[in-house]
């Protein structure tokens, strides 16, 4: 079959499976529509030749690394196109070529009978314009190790740009984790239903950019599974807010209590706050350490800074207060914990972030946590659950159902590159794939509290509060980054991004 132009898209669906469902999407392509396993994986290699061509069009020396499995006949194919096409392609083949089966076996004798040849030892060279990652695939399961191993690390010193087919190879297409050692791609190309760890885990170091296509299926056949998550960005949560009555008043929109502050950490309860404004909650009071508080109402007036020296001064306070959000600098001393036990006795929904997750860990018995939304980073979600860091990592999804099994009730974000929200019972996690590393630095947990904290005041639900501020507070960092670039962003860099987007789309009157 000749080389047809196939339209790519890099906008990409929001519907995220695991490998074993895209397997099953498979099986009931072929059994249910006819489509056979040949024709589908000749639609793939069509699809990643025809990216190949649009994202690299000088390209003109090709290097077609394969494996044994269904991936390395996705490569093949691509193969013979660029035979077809008139490129100088070379073929490397890892695997014993006994071991190849199916529409992978058929797809290599094609590029065999196309002129084409294969190289199957160890010396093969790199110098080439564009490499095809096709060794795994999808169905990796163990850490990668051997002659495997020493290919990708050829790939990856070899300094050239990757295409990977589905996944790249050594990425758990589920998890998003390195399996030992991964291909480090330039772009990734995902067939049939768009895999979850492409966008969280250790993946964003290694996928590039995502791209998709469906094989031209019907598209009845996606109803066949459930989507394991959900993707998320700024698109999709734009508009969730709705415009204000022009009669409105500061008290429809709720009075949000930032209780944290300790010595030293003013600021990280100052940057909550003033977060919280930006996003619109009618009043915010602080309840900090009587040292940060004339200072903080000099430089936010808007800010109703209380210097607590005790609970006693906090009831009042939780009595006005319809959101809190505990933790911003809250430390971990004596008046630390009264402040924290008064909190959660309030009985009104919430943020727990930073020192209040972990005090929370430091309890035996959970507290009631239903309305309330809890924000660990890996080291703080790790506490949460005993473990390690690594443990989170290694399988952010499965952290994220373990850390609701631990407070059913409470709404989940597990943040770092993919951020993951949890969401009510029976229903698929999201996973937000904006985002920068630039937010890597003090303070942006801080005000992602005061985001949500405000749009919980606004009267959205836990789990629409959580998905709106984590997609929110990415994407104005996104915006903030451009033309100054990531190093050096700020936590309070956000705000005028964030009053921005959180007015975007509204009607004017």
């Amino acid at each position: 079959m000749k080389f047809r132009p196939m339209p790519i898209s890099d906008k990409l669906p929001y519907a995220l499976y695991r490998a074993e469902q895209v397997r099953e999407m498979d099986r009931i392509a072929t059994q249910t529509y006819g489509i056979s396993g040949e024709e589908l994986m000749e639609r793939a290699g069509q699809a990643a030749f025809a990216l190949l061509r649009e994202r690299w069009p000088d390209a003109r020396r090709l290097l077609v690394v394969c494996g044994p499995g269904n991936n390395g006949g996705d490569g093949y194919v691509v193969a013979r196109l660029a035979l077809e096409q008139g490129l100088d392609t070379l073929l490397v083949q890892l695997g014993h070529t006994a071991r190849i089966r199916g529409e992978a076996a058929s797809h290599r004798q094609h590029y065999l009978d196309a002129g084409g040849g294969e190289i199957l030892d160890a010396g093969w060279p790199v110098d080439s314009d564009v490499i095809v990652d096709a060794i795994f695939g999808t169905g990796l399961e163990r850490a990668i190790g051997g002659h495997w191993a020493d290919a990708i690390q050829r790939i990856n010193r070899g300094a050239r740009p990757v295409l990977a087919l589905d996944v790249p190879s050594g990425i758990h297409a589920d998890s998003g984790s390195v399996l030992g050692i991964a291909v480090n791609a330039a772009a990734t190309i995902s067939f049939l239903g768009l895999k979850q760890g492409l966008f969280t885990g250790a993946a964003p170091d290694y996928v590039g950019e995502v791209f998709y296509h469906a094989l031209e299926v019907p598209a009845r056949l996606f109803a066949s599974q459930i989507h394991a998550a959900r993707r998320q960005d700024w698109k999709r949560q734009r508009g969730v807010l709705p415009a204000r009555r022009r009669t409105a008043h500061k008290g429809e929109f709720g009075h949000v209590l930032v209780i944290g502050g300790n010595h030293g950490m003013g600021g990280a309860a100052r940057l909550a706050g003033e977060a919280a404004l930006r996003c619109g909650a009618g009043l915010v009071s602080l309840a900090i350490r009587a040292e940060h508080a004339a200072t903080i109402a000099a430089s936010r007036p808007e800010l109703m800074a209380h210097g607590l020296d005790d609970a006693c001064g906090l009831a009042p306070m939780l009595a006005r207060a319809s959101v809190i959000v505990l933790g911003p600098g809250l430390g971990d001393d004596d008046w630390a914990y009264t402040l924290f036990d008064a909190a959660l006795a309030a009985g009104k929904p919430g943020v727990l972030d930073a020192d209040g997750l972990n005090r929370l860990a430091g309890l035996s018995t959970p507290s009631d946590l239903a309305g309330w939304v809890l924000t660990p980073h890996p080291g703080e979600a790790a506490r949460l659950l005993e473990t390690s860091i690594h443990e989170i990592q290694s399988d952010r999804f499965a952290a994220l159902r373990a850390l609701q099994a631990r407070f059913p009730g409470a709404t989940i974000v597990l943040k770092g590159a993919g951020s993951l929200v949890s969401a009510a019972a029976g229903k698929p996690p999201s996973v937000c794939d904006v985002g920068n590393p630039g937010m890597a630095s003090g303070g942006m947990g801080d005000v992602l509290g005061g985001v949500i904290g405000a749009l919980l005041a606004q009267h959205l639900s836990a789990d629409e509060a959580a998905i709106f501020g984590v997609c929110a507070h990415a994407e104005a960092a996104d915006r903030a980054v451009m033309g100054p670039g990531e190093r050096g962003l700020l936590a309070s860099d956000l705000y005028p991004w964030l009053r921005r987007l959180l007015n975007a789309n509204l009607p004017r009157h």
